[in-house]
């Protein structure tokens, strides 16, 4: 199946990509969808129809080319197909690479440098160049395929296209050799170096016109060096749909082992680093025919598609720095992002919603569980109208993948404690439930002036003996094999929940899912941790506390929480529902929660 993918999905193995069909679209893209809000890798065929997400040897998401680059070796021949399959014209097609300035090359096809040297914009009006001519921009300019390109016409009235090979660095190089110099290429994509004429004359330099907003589209996809004649690539660009420019990548002046040898002179090369090649002989200073609003530029590289961009209406691209709302009345700005965090001690999958900035609510899950079980209570207490929401995964559940570290509640705790120093928060209210409850009030007694408020929701503590030997029977349940692990779901789910919640087969399928999409061993480890977890300094915890705990839960029994209640000075409420009541009695804990953390 992985043979599969990677011949099919990237670009055909049995056809190596050469000058001759300009139409080759096999290769990979960075696309963001509905399901995939936060952007993911996926391949496609030369069908051009299907984007199929990537999954890591580790059943992880495959999330950038950046990550794809630096783990190529390891990961090249196991890259796994993953669900559901996105319509290339349904998703938004991201840039390959952002957040770090492209390298470029100019005047590098003899017939371009003639034409730039005689355009009048040109401070050097030689010819050729003796050395490449090298410059940078700006990563603030990186867009993906079909965004608007701002034209800036309150700053420009020269705006023009290049349409060039980006070649993309795969390992740190510093002095590389020409002689070596293919070794350090991983693949290829497209760059359209939009330029800034004017500025490019006035200020005698190449940056500055080249580094506005939106003046470098990349992509549409990355196609590993393997599976390209890159020297035998045809080059084309279309503006309003006829030809402007036409020319292979063997007509370069300075070839790509000369500028990766330029480019790594006295200067190191990263994994990821882009570099543009240069732009041939066409484009708008010769004709004067600059581009205008409305315009649609297409660049197209044998093997690697069509990068398509329309020039936009500044009008209606125009930002506004804030709404307009009055001279007295608070902006809120509400957002949400997904990443997966590399800490120190794992990878972890991480969602911030609600304010950008302000106080900070984090949501931590229990065993079987995963962020997404949050996702009813905060939109229903309305957390993200005066808090800075975030929820993560624990390794081996949800999107986090397992990772190789033997797990203990302590290891859970440093988890928790490298996404709060990774995201900067200072102090934060935390929302806890089952096995999440343990966590957090453990973090709580070891850092009390960092946690403003606890909510509990049916927590636990130390179990009566330690191991507590059941918890290390149903860990041995889930490594035996798949199917004793969807037994073991399906008897938990009816377990965990109210008699009363039986009957809603939304809610028992809603608990059997979330158990299911814990990864066996990540749930086999999360389960020897309860069993050996021991009490926390209960006595250390500051700050508010509200324990809520279900009527049915044989969990979290009335014992237990009326005894946190005792130690830790807070309150209890108890709400329909068991042990799952975040789930089965979404409206009440809403309504409790939002009370204690808002009102």
């Amino acid at each position: 199946m992985v043979d599969d993918v990677w011949r099919d999905g990237w670009v055909r193995k049995t056809e190596r990509q050469t000058g001759g069909n300009i139409d080759g679209s096999g290769g990979a893209r960075q696309n963001r969808s509905p399901s995939q809000p936060d952007g993911a890798i996926g391949s496609t065929d030369d069908s051009n129809e299907y984007i199929t997400p990537l999954l890591l040897p580790d059943r992880s998401p495959l999330r950038s080319f950046q990550e794809l680059v630096e783990r190529w070796v390891e990961v090249k021949d196991c890259l796994l197909p993953s669900e559901p399959k996105e319509r290339w014209d349904e998703v938004e097609i991201l840039p390959p690479f952002r957040g770090r300035d492209v390298i470029c090359v100019g005047k590098n096809y003899r017939e371009h440098a003639t034409e730039f040297a005689g355009s009048g914009f040109d401070h050097d009006t030689s010819d050729t160049p003796d050395f490449p001519i090298i410059f940078t921009k700006r990563a603030t300019s990186i867009v993906g395929h079909n965004h608007p390109i701002q034209p800036h016409t309150t700053i420009t009235d020269k705006l023009d296209y290049e349409g060039e090979l980006g070649i993309i660095i795969g390992k740190k190089g510093l002095g590389v050799s020409k002689e070596d110099a293919w070794e350090y290429v991983w693949g290829a994509t497209i760059i359209n170096d939009v330029t800034a004429r004017d500025k490019q004359r006035d200020h005698k330099q190449y940056y500055l016109g080249k580094s506005f907003d939106t003046f470098c589209p990349m992509g549409p996809l990355v196609v590993p060096a393997s599976e390209l004649d890159i020297p035998s690539l045809l080059l084309q660009t279309h503006v309003n749909g006829k030809l402007r420019q036409s020319a292979h990548i063997s007509e370069l002046i300075f070839d790509i082992p000369t500028l990766i040898h330029t480019c790594s002179m006295g200067t190191t090369l990263q994994p990821g680093d882009v570099i543009a090649t240069g732009t041939p002989y066409g484009v708008g200073i010769s004709s004067g025919a600059f581009l205008q609003p409305g315009d649609i530029v297409e660049v197209s590289i044998t093997g690697l598609g069509t990068l398509r961009n329309v020039i936009a209406d500044d009008r209606s691209t125009e930002k506004r720095t804030k709404p307009e709302t009055g001279d007295t009345q608070a902006i809120l700005v509400l957002y949400h992002t997904m990443s997966l965090l590399d800490l120190p001690s794992a990878k972890v999958y991480v969602e911030t919603s609600g304010l950008e900035t302000g106080s900070t609510v984090i949501c931590i899950h229990g065993l079987g569980g995963s962020s997404s079980n949050f996702y009813p209570l905060v939109e229903a207490a309305e957390l993200g109208k005066k808090y800075k929401v975030v929820l993560f995964d624990l390794p081996g559940h949800g999107l986090s993948p397992l990772g190789g570290q033997t797990v203990r509640v302590e290891g859970y705790v440093r988890c928790l404690e490298e996404v709060v120093d990774a995201l900067k928060i200072e102090k934060a209210a935390l929302v806890g439930h089952s096995m999440g409850c343990l966590i957090a009030t453990t973090f709580a007694s070891l850092y009390p002036k960092r946690v403003t408020k606890l909510c509990l929701l049916g927590p636990i503590k130390q179990f009566p003996s330690t191991p507590f030997q059941p918890l290390l029977d149903r860990a041995s349940t889930a490594r035996s094999s798949l199917s004793s692990f969807s037994t073991l779901s399906s008897t938990l789910s009816i377990g965990g929940t109210s008699p009363s919640s039986h009957s809603n087969h939304l809610v028992i399928a809603a608990v059997r899912t979330s158990i299911l999409h814990t990864d066996p061993e990540g749930y086999a480890r999360a389960c020897e941790a309860l069993a050996h977890a021991t009490d926390p300094a209960y006595g250390s915890v500051e700050g508010d506390v509200l324990v809520i705990s279900g009527h049915d839960d044989k969990t979290s029994t009335e014992q237990i929480g009326e005894s946190l209640v005792s130690v830790l000075k807070g309150k209890r409420e108890v709400v329909k529902g068991g042990h799952w009541m975040l789930l089965e009695s979404v409206e009440q804990v809403a309504v409790l929660v939002k009370g204690f953390m808002i009102d």
